[in-house]
């Protein structure tokens, strides 16, 4: 079979001259590793003390890579072997060094406080067991672990945590604070753009309103104006009228016209009258225009008929 099949804890279990104490070496090197304020040589060192009557063999160098690789398929393999070839007894020693080796700076790390747990559950040892035994060896009972989740467990174990905590919390705040101003900002920006419209649509209205009154009154005025124009031109007509009947003569009477019509003026008598009439004929009477032509001859019927009306007329005034 090919050595390329084996994991590294198989290999050293092979290797091992015991591979019970191999088993037990890797569970007690994984609580060294999760222990706080150790360093590498301090590891190396107390697990050579626990380790000091095991009949392993072999260098814990391997051991301790693979308790740091967190290799829980090699944890749960050595707890099985401890399983299969020790008694209870021997199980409850396992534990008994695993709680030494994780209490023994007088502090269990969070991380310890899980992996005896979960080493007591690989080992068939009972909750109550494990408490019991913890509290011997300490002195104090196995108190539930701190809850990592919670932000008072970062207050005391990681002050650098709990700072950048707060720093981000702070940031977050400044941040919520900077979009708030922002959003006002923009409100009250908006706000005024609002109210700039409105106001510059009020002045455009009134503009146009005022603009309305000025041409109503100016149309206003136009009609006044030719109105009075109007007025203007008719009385001036009824001036000019009352003019031109004044500076006019009054037209002539029918007498004067009739006396006109035979060449006489106002106040001729009777016999004047017939004298002209008897003159008037003669030189107008159609008769002496028979060789003229129809029009002549029609021309001098209607001076006769005017000699003769107006000749008429006369006559039967001075009755």
């Amino acid at each position: 079979m090919s050595i390329a099949r084996f994991s590294p804890f198989e290999l050293l279990l092979l290797k091992s001259r015991s591979q019970v104490d191999t088993a037990k070496l890797l569970l007690l090197a994984w609580v060294l590793v999760h222990r706080q304020h150790v360093s590498e040589g301090q590891r190396r060192r107390r697990l050579a003390q626990v380790s000091v009557h095991f009949r392993h063999g072999h260098d814990l160098a391997p051991i301790i890579h693979i308790a740091q690789q967190q290799d829980l398929k090699a944890i749960q393999l050595a707890a099985e072997v401890l399983r299969k070839e020790c008694s209870k007894e021997h199980s409850l020693g396992v534990m008994h060094q695993a709680i030494t080796v994780a209490t023994d700076s007088g502090e269990l790390s969070l991380a310890n406080h899980y992996i005896l747990r979960f080493l007591a559950d690989l080992l068939n040892v009972a909750p109550l067991t494990l408490n019991t035994l913890f509290q011997e060896l300490t002195g104090s009972p196995l108190a539930a672990p701190e809850d990592p989740s919670r932000d008072a467990y970062w207050r005391i174990h990681d002050a650098d945590y709990y700072a950048q905590k707060a720093r981000e919390a702070e940031t977050a705040q400044q941040q919520a604070r900077e979009a708030q101003e922002k959003a006002e900002r923009q409100e009250r920006e908006r706000q005024q753009e609002e109210a700039e419209r409105a106001h510059a649509k009020a002045q455009a209205e009134a503009e146009r309103e005022r603009n309305r009154q000025q041409e109503q009154t100016r149309r206003q005025e136009q009609r006044e104006r030719k109105k009075r124009q109007q007025q203007e031109s008719q009385e001036g007509a009824k001036q000019r009228n009352s003019y031109q009947r004044a500076s006019s003569p009054p037209p002539p009477d029918r007498t004067t016209r009739a006396l006109a019509v035979l060449g006489l003026m106002p106040g001729a008598s009777q016999v004047e009258v017939r004298k002209a009439y008897r003159r008037m004929a003669q030189l107008h009477h159609p008769d002496r225009f028979y060789t003229e032509s129809e029009h002549q001859i029609a021309l001098a019927s209607a001076r006769f008929q005017r000699i003769k009306s107006a000749y008429d007329y006369l006559m039967h005034t001075y009755r």
